[in-house]
């Protein structure tokens, strides 16, 4: 008599497999059976509230508020012009003209900025007093636009 070739391993895989089939066929019959009841129109509705929060509700229409179409800024707004609190000025600490570079050393604040020739609007050299603004750099703030006083 020859012995089976059929492992008991290879058969329980095979009924695992089996069940699996069944299980996703049961699964795809339930979900054609909920697919064909739908949903209403008004079901499906979403709404934004006066905060603007999702919710199920229509909003009230006496909290409905009138803008103005010119009053809408599309963009980045524009900044208001600087006063002379905001522009920075400072000393040269150090510039080394070969290299390229020097060290602003601030009046308010006594922070030391770097800063490198390409930034520069005016010949200078140690000692002079210049205004500039402050971008943030790779390695930390840097001044830029540096204008002798």
């Amino acid at each position: 008599m020859a012995k089976s070739k059929i492992t008991f391993n290879k058969r329980e895989k095979e009924k695992q497999r089996q069940q699996q089939k069944q299980q996703k066929r049961e699964k795809m019959e339930e979900r054609k059976a909920n697919a064909s009841k739908g949903k209403s129109l008004d079901d499906m509705m979403a709404y934004i509230d006066e905060d603007g929060n999702i919710s199920s509700t229509p909003p009230d229409p006496s909290k409905k508020k009138k803008f103005n179409v010119e009053d809408i800024e599309i963009g980045v707004p524009k900044s208001p012009e600087k006063t002379e609190a905001d522009i920075n000025t400072g000393v040269v600490d150090y510039f080394n003209q070969s290299k390229g570079f020097g060290f602003i050393k601030d009046e308010q604040s006594g922070e030391r900025l770097f800063f490198h020739v390409n930034q520069l609007q005016d010949r200078i050299s140690e000692n002079d007093k210049v205004t500039y603004d402050i971008e943030r750099g790779a390695r930390g703030y840097n001044a830029v636009n540096i204008k002798k006083l």
